[in-house]
């Protein structure tokens, strides 16, 4: 029996947990479909919204002070030291992903309800990311009948 190789014609992905590395793995796999040429959106939502807040006075991400997932820290404190790990393993970078996602044309949505539920609607988000805000339903009308849907 031959195999089916059909495979979705679009990946949308639901970012809802407020961890570095869930957030890190859904990057991961946007940039691998956007790679093949699978049209992507990511559609940031409650916890995961801390990661489009705009940098600080610091200059810091606010990724990198977000925490990590039960088991995941491996002796890091929180995601800017597992981010530092990962670099010196040439394991890609959260930036480098982020950026990668941008060039390869990944639509970046932001739940309006997922900030007000963070408390940070009207904060400054992220320049840097071609953001479209909007709802659950926007996403849903964005995403295929043939694609495939996660929850990260």
């Amino acid at each position: 029996m031959a195999a089916d190789n059909s495979s979705p014609d679009k990946l949308s992905i639901v970012v809802c947990a407020g961890f570095y590395d869930k957030v890190h793995y859904a990057l991961v796999m946007a940039s691998a479909a956007a790679a093949i040429d699978r049209p992507v959106t990511l559609f940031f939502t409650m916890g995961a919204c801390r990661v489009l807040k705009k940098t600080g006075a610091g200059g810091e991400a606010a990724w990198r002070s977000m925490p990590l997932s039960e088991g995941e820290s491996r002796g890091c404190a929180n995601g800017g030291e597992k981010d530092d790990a990962y670099a010196e393993t040439n394991v890609a970078t959260f930036e480098e992903l982020l950026r990668s996602c941008v060039q390869m044309g990944v639509k970046f949505m932001v739940c309006e309800m997922g900030l007000r539920a963070e408390g940070m609607e009207g904060e400054p988000l992220r320049d840097d990311i071609p953001l479209q805000q909007g709802g659950v339903v926007t996403f849903l009308n964005d995403a295929s009948k043939d694609g495939v849907l996660f929850f990260i």
